[in-house]
C-alpha cells in the first residue's frame, strides 16, 4: 500500500494559526528522530543503535515489539524512516517532507510505503483503510507536538 497526504502547517490567511518556520520545523522533525516517544504513543524507549552522518540506524520498544528502523535526512528538507520487515512487524517506509507552495505555506508532506494490500477479492482493504486513517491522525498529531516543541521555547 502506498499513500500520502499533507498536514497544514503555516496558513498565511490564517490569522488564529501561528507561524513556525522552516528552522523551527526541521527542529520539530528532529526531535522525532532522537526523542520519538512525544510522537508515538506505547513508545517505551528508543535507543541509538548507529550514527553516520546524516543517518541513523535505532531500535523502537514497544514492550513485546522491538522495531529496528534506519533513519535519513536531508537536512531543512526530509526525513525517511524504513522499518525492518520482521515475523511480528510488516516494515515499510515513511519519508516526511518540507514543502512550501506559496511563500510562508508551509506544509508537511507524509508519503509512506507499507506491505500491506491495498485491495482484496471483495474491493477496498478495511484494514488499509484503518491503517491510513490511523497514519493520517498520528500526522496530525505530529504537527501538534512540532508546535508545542516550539511555543515551549526550547529552540531558544
Amino acid at each position: 500500500m502506498k499513500f500520502e497526504h499533507v498536514v497544514i502547517v503555516n496558513e498565511p490567511d490564517n490569522p488564529l494559526l501561528e507561524d513556525i518556520s522552516r528552522e523551527e520545523l526541521w527542529f520539530g522533525l528532529l526531535c522525532r528522530v532522537e526523542n520519538p516517544a512525544p510522537f508515538l504513543p506505547g513508545l517505551e524507549g528508543c535507543s541509538v543503535l548507529d550514527r553516520r552522518g546524516d543517518e541513523l540506524l535505532r531500535e523502537l520498544d514497544f514492550g513485546e515489539l522491538k522495531i529496528r528502523d534506519r533513519v535519513t535526512m536531508v537536512p531543512m528538507e526530509s526525513v525517511t524512516f524504513e522499518a525492518e520487515r520482521t515475523a511480528e512487524h510488516a516494515g515499510g517506509t515513511l519519508t516526511i517532507r518540507i514543502e512550501e507552495p506559496v511563500p510562508e505555506q508551509l506544509v508537511l508532506r507524509f508519503m509512506y510505503a507499507t506491505t500491506l494490500q491495498e485491495e482484496n477479492d471483495d474491493g477496498p482493504d478495511m484494514i488499509a483503510q484503518f491503517v491510513r486513517s490511523a497514519y493520517h491522525e498520528s500526522d496530525i498529531d505530529t504537527v501538534r507536538v512540532i508546535r508545542a516543541i516550539v511555543s515551549s521555547g526550547r529552540m531558544q
